[in-house]
């Protein structure tokens, strides 16, 4: 990649002024060689090679931060799904590979380590019923490992009896993590048409057609977006369209070169470049900012989720323009608590779940850190699951939900979980009940648009 004088004085700028970064460089590792039938020695093979491979992955991020004066956020690690690794082993098995997971994070240095997944969209083996069920014990018990669970896809469909084991893991992690505002289940993530190749945690996983070892790079850059609009305040959508593109062209290829330089000095591989729009709960780096600044009152007006698929899709232009490795999610994240303006349009009662849920069907992700009451019923909460599935699998799209029950909190209240996490009011939900539609079980089988052989 060549760069030109004038795109770095423009990225410098960005840097200091619009809290442009890099969210998050994450090396993804293989791990299907650690497999042995004694969970003790996959243990071992586990903690050695991540520590061998990501041994140096924080300094050589630092050192490519202080070369080239942009902040990177996060440095985490990504391994092969865990219950590919594991079948042969029961829950209490798996959950010392968390804990080996988790001991190799605080040996490198990592803010988090992501794999500690499934992908059961299909259908359940014995070892992935063992996986899910011990979700929540890993998770209460680690500090740094995050789980993700696939449940549907375009070509298979909804697994609905995994959605039900999922809810139900889901409230349990909630309350075995109840002493810390139910966080655990900050860490858990359940997917439609999960990507191998997603650097964002906690939804992370290094995919079975990867290579050994790889780096992907997350960028952010909602400040940068942000600026963009207001300089352009009273221009049509055609105009305001070629500049956001024109952004992110420029923190696409700033965020590649950081990714190239990070994998150099760990000697391994570049993997792609996610151009996600990622917020943070500071001022000035919001998704919801940018919404309200083309033109809205606030985020949940009528208008909301066009206004935010024209931004999506901007973004996606952009990158691919910039970069011929463009991957992951790739478009613009909404997540409840890790966005001031999202945060504010719920505190004002702006923004309803229902009306999360139509924006989903055009940004990037899903229903993301959505706080909700801790009494919500397993089954609504497998409800809403599957509605943002059925999104994603008619779609051609990924989705996902990562909710949180918030164990003994109502509506009306708020748990602020600090740093990116931020703060998140807690939402109200149906108190129609989803209990005979989920409990049929089975399968909700893959549409037409699945037949593309």
């Amino acid at each position: 990649m060549n760069f030109e004088f004038e795109e770095i004085l423009e990225t410098i700028r960005m840097t200091e002024i619009e809290h442009f970064d890099i969210r998050t460089v994450t090396m993804g590792i293989n791990l299907k060689d650690c497999i042995d039938r004694n969970v003790n020695i996959t243990c071992s093979k586990i903690y050695e090679k991540i520590t061998r491979l990501a041994g140096k992955h924080v300094e050589n991020a630092r050192f490519i931060e202080r070369k080239y004066g942009i902040s990177i956020a996060n440095k985490r690690v990504s391994v092969t799904p865990v219950s590919l690794i594991g079948d042969c082993f029961n829950a209490e098995e798996y959950v010392k590979i968390a804990e080996a997971l988790d001991k190799a994070a605080f040996e490198i240095g990592i803010d988090y380590i992501a794999g500690y997944s499934a992908l059961v969209q299909k259908g359940m083996t014995n070892g992935e019923r063992e996986f899910l069920k011990s979700i929540p014990m890993a998770l209460s018990t680690t500090k740094k490992v995050c789980s993700s669970v696939n449940i549907g896809s375009t070509k298979a469909g909804i697994n609905i009896n995994a959605i039900k084991i999922m809810s139900d893991a889901i409230k349990e992690t909630a309350y075995l993590t109840r002493d810390n505002l139910s966080i655990g289940c900050a860490k858990l993530v359940v997917f439609c048409n999960a990507v191998e190749d997603n650097p964002f945690i906690a939804g992370a996983f290094h995919g079975v057609s990867e290579a050994e070892a790889v780096v992907n790079v997350g960028i952010s850059g909602p400040g940068v977006v942000l600026n963009t609009i207001k300089a352009n305040k009273d221009a049509d959508f055609q105009t305001l369209a070629e500049a956001i593109k024109k952004t992110a062209y420029k923190i696409t290829r700033a965020g590649e070169l950081i990714g190239r330089k990070v994998a150099e000095r760990n000697g391994v591989e570049f993997g792609i470049v996610d151009i996600s729009l990622a917020p943070t709960p500071a001022d000035g780096d919001s998704v919801g900012d940018i919404l309200a600044a083309m033109g809205l009152e606030d985020v949940g007006a009528p208008g909301t989720t066009a206004a935010l698929a024209m931004l999506n899709d901007c973004v996606k232009k952009g990158g691919l323009m910039a970069s011929s490795s463009v991957g992951g999610l790739s478009g613009a994240f909404i997540p409840v608590s890790e966005d001031q303006g999202m945060i504010r349009a719920v505190e004002k009662g702006y923004l309803s779940l229902e009306k999360l849920e139509a924006m989903t069907a055009v940004c990037s992700v899903g229903l993301d850190m959505v706080a909700v009451p801790g009494d919500t019923p397993s089954e609504t909460i497998a409800g809403i699951i599957a509605d943002e599935a059925a999104i994603g699998m008619i779609n051609h799209k990924t989705t996902a939900v990562r909710i949180i029950p918030v164990y003994g909190k109502k509506v009306g209240e708020s748990v602020d979980y600090g740093g990116l996490l931020g703060k998140a009011p807690v939402m109200p939900v149906s108190t129609l009940s989803s209990a005979h539609f989920i409990n049929r079980g089975g399968k909700i089988p893959a549409p037409t648009g699945s037949l593309t052989n």
